[in-house]
């Protein structure tokens, strides 16, 4: 059924990009995967260890500002389609060093663009979110025609990514689609996010840190449903379309821990407000409206199934959460790798 066979995924190794990677492997295995991952500290090829021999999974470890690399990557494997997932991704992160998000999400993005220009590809596709909208009132929704206003160093660095995505587009017939996808969770997921962060600590009797008055809102989206939506625009949608993704689920934080502890028991006297994050954007919802009816994609799970398929994953994998927030994944899947 698939059109794009041979995939370039850039950040494959991440929480989003490794979900999507393994979705392709095992729902369509006429694909061939090449996984392009500088393995920063949210890249983690333990991510992905029952894949790393799959022969349809080629992984590369390397800087996708690294132009002579990406270029040769899409000869050698004879890439039709490249899906971004590479970039600086944490908002706090953004607030403390904004430089390298510039380097990644901007300049990254731009290197990419060319090589997909150069080797006319059949497809770009730009994983974006939907903080490049900047916040919302009490009401409405964002939509794809939403003005960008992006209000942290990371969203303002993916605002621009996704301005040069349309501009290649527009200025060199580069075939794109960019999505817009609302806060994920789920497996693999780095431990510095709200859920997972949430279930460790509560897991280890640890206060549970909530910015402010813990009423933030988001939409959440669970990662696999979110792969899916990707594949579906990959393969179906038309050159130029921007498509927003969202899981019609408006959570305020505070809602989502009180679940977290509830269903592995512990006291909500484990919760501990703290200052509140800079230009902490108050409420983002998605309308996914466009996808859902030009591509009819929808949710496979509702919020609440999605949570407890997250917690159950991480009461599972509680080794990974230990080698993960200690670091010693990284070293053992990439010594085990450079030794095959």
């Amino acid at each position: 059924e698939a059109v794009m066979r041979r995939i370039l995924v850039t950040g494959g190794a991440g929480f989003i990009g490794s979900n999507f990677v393994r979705m392709v492997l095992c729902e369509h295995p006429d694909c061939l995967i090449v996984n392009l991952d500088k393995l920063t500290y949210a890249g983690n090829l333990g991510n992905l260890a029952e894949f790393l021999e799959h022969e349809n999974h080629k992984f590369v470890k390397g800087d996708i500002c690294d132009g002579a690399l990406v270029g040769r990557i899409i000869d050698e494997y004879e890439i039709e389609a490249v899906v971004n997932f590479a970039a600086e991704s944490h908002v706090d992160r953004s607030i403390t060093g904004p430089k390298v998000f510039v380097e990644t999400n901007i300049t990254g993005t731009l290197t990419l663009l060319e090589a997909a220009r150069d080797k006319k590809l059949e497809r770009f596709v730009q994983i974006s979110t939907d903080e490049v909208y900047g916040a919302l009132g009490p009401e409405g929704k964002f939509t794809e025609q939403t003005a960008l206003s992006p209000n942290s160093p990371y969203s303002a660095s993916k605002a621009a990514a996704d301005h040069l995505v349309r501009a290649f587009g527009h200025t060199w017939g580069v075939k794109y689609n960019i999505t817009r996808c609302s806060n994920n969770y789920g497996p693999y997921q780095f431990p510095e996010k709200l859920i997972p962060l949430m279930i460790n600590n509560a897991l280890n009797d640890r206060e549970l840190p909530v910015y402010g008055d813990g009423l933030y809102v988001r939409d959440w989206l669970y990662v696999y449903d979110h792969c899916t939506a990707i594949w579906r625009v990959l393969q179906n949608a038309p050159p130029g379309e921007i498509y927003n993704i969202g899981g019609c689920n408006e959570k305020a934080n505070l809602e989502v821990i009180n679940l977290i502890l509830s269903r592995l028991g512990k006291p909500k006297s484990l919760i501990r407000h703290v200052t509140d994050r800079p230009g902490h954007d108050r409420r983002y919802a998605i309308d996914a409206g466009k996808i859902m009816g030009e591509l009819g994609w929808k949710p496979s799970l509702s919020f609440e199934q999605g949570i407890n398929k997250t917690i159950d994953w991480y009461l599972n994998n509680q080794d990974w959460l230990r080698n993960v927030v200690s670091g010693d994944y990284q070293s053992y899947y990439e010594s085990m790798y450079a030794n095959r």
